[in-house]
């Protein structure tokens, strides 16, 4: 009971703070790609001493995971910077709304590093979320900022799927902190080229903004996460993880007085109702 307890409570924490990361999309007046590396800074610092602390081994077992820990944070990387664009071109409700169409895209994509092909029920629940899809786009336009930010959410989607199949496939052997921070690690040094200027133009108050997302928005929602991976079911985890939807949209519009609209909320409900059937659907297969 002591167990199921402190997963319930881990994963309501890390949902709820993942909720509230969204903010920092429109709060911190650097692009994507700029608070992506700045981020990744603060995060990999704080989780390097904490395993310090914890005195573990860094090292990993081989060359072979270190390429992965590297094509890991390629992913991860760009789906950050992806996802942070998706809200600062749009709002955040439809960028949290796109991203969540990865449980569809996960269960689509997941099949094919077996072999196998998709399954019938998983080919009509994406069929559902591009009907989702369609009700949130007002126009069908370049230029129209919703359509932006559901395209960048919905790739930012897919190399979130594909950095979680990848990582339970081939790296799943290392606890999550060690995971995280090699993959923060590279996600520096692959923005670094892009994004170095930024560092001496930060203001006071930026940085304070900078450290909060990277340690207590970043590190420490991810580390509660996978604990509660430990304490309970992936279905249940994948579920209560739905409910970030709900949070991000609900912190947009107290404190940015961002209000989603009847299609957003439709739409909303449809790919999310999806997300659910397939997070159910994928925990019974497996």
């Amino acid at each position: 009971m002591t167990s199921h307890r402190e997963g319930i409570l881990s994963v309501h924490a890390s949902v709820l703070i993942f909720g509230l990361t969204a903010l920092f999309s429109k709060l911190i007046s650097l692009s994507a790609i700029e608070i992506t590396l700045l981020r990744s800074i603060f995060a990999a610092l704080s989780i390097a001493f904490y395993i310090i602390f914890l005195k573990e081994n860094l090292r990993l077992a081989s060359s072979r995971d270190y390429l992965i820990a590297m094509l890991l944070g390629l992913f991860l990387g760009t789906h950050w910077v992806t996802y942070f664009h998706a809200m600062q071109v749009s709002s955040i409700a439809i960028g949290i709304i796109a991203l969540y169409t990865y449980p569809v895209i996960t269960v689509f994509l997941e099949p094919f590093f077996h072999g196998e092909r998709p399954h019938i029920k998983d080919i009509i629940s994406a069929l559902v979320v591009l009907f989702g899809i369609y009700l949130l786009v007002p126009e069908f336009a370049i230029n129209n900022q919703t359509a932006q930010g559901i395209f960048w959410g919905v790739l930012s989607a897919f190399l979130f799927a594909m950095r979680n199949i990848i990582h339970g496939r081939y790296f799943k052997a290392y606890p999550a902190r060690h995971a995280l921070f090699y993959q923060t690690l590279f996600i520096i040094f692959l923005l670094l080229p892009f994004a170095s200027h930024i560092i001496i133009e930060v203001s006071s108050q930026q940085w304070l903004q900078l450290i909060l997302l990277g340690v207590f928005f970043t590190a420490l929602p991810h580390t509660l996460f996978a604990n509660s991976l430990l304490h309970l079911k992936a279905k249940t985890v994948g579920l209560i993880g739905c409910m970030q939807v709900l949070y991000g949209t609900l912190f947009a519009a107290i404190f940015l007085a961002e209000l989603p609209d009847w299609k957003t909320i439709a739409g909303g409900l449809i790919v999310i109702s999806a997300a659910a059937y397939e997070t159910i659907t994928a925990a019974k297969r497996n």
